[in-house]
């Protein structure tokens, strides 16, 4: 699997919160035409460190806990990477990051849209990434 670097440059433009975490991402390419519109759900347990370096460990379906990604509307990716079995880190231009783990019973995150691999981290975590 390939670590999603087409993330690097695009915009969050939606979060949504359900049993899920879901956040949108979009970006243009210099023409105009859109080169990333893409979906990242979390479906475990994450850590969320705002931009001041403070740390939450947020779990999915939890309401009010997860205030904390609202801020991440408008914001670009700075960074995205893949280590381990399928642990993921984003940073963001405040210097906000996120980061999900394999989860050893659930898949723990995938990624799905245009412009981007589609990437399924299952139960246990993935081997073989591509960076």
């Amino acid at each position: 699997m390939r670590a999603p670097t087409e993330l690097v440059g695009a915009r969050v433009t939606r979060t949504v919160f359900d049993h899920q975490v879901r956040i949108s991402f979009t970006d243009h390419a210099p023409e105009g035409h859109i080169r990333v519109d893409g979906e990242l759900i979390i479906e475990t347990r994450f850590t969320f460190t705002d931009a001041s370096g403070r740390q939450a460990l947020l779990t999915p379906a939890t309401g009010p806990s997860l205030a904390p990604l609202l801020g991440l509307f408008a914001k670009v990716v700075t960074e995205a990477e893949v280590t381990g079995l399928g642990t993921l880190s984003l940073g963001f231009d405040d210097g906000t990051r996120l980061s999900v783990e394999p989860n050893p019973d659930y898949e723990s995150w995938n990624l799905t849209g245009s412009g981007i691999d589609p990437v399924l981290v299952g139960p246990g975590g993935e081997t073989d990434w591509q960076h």
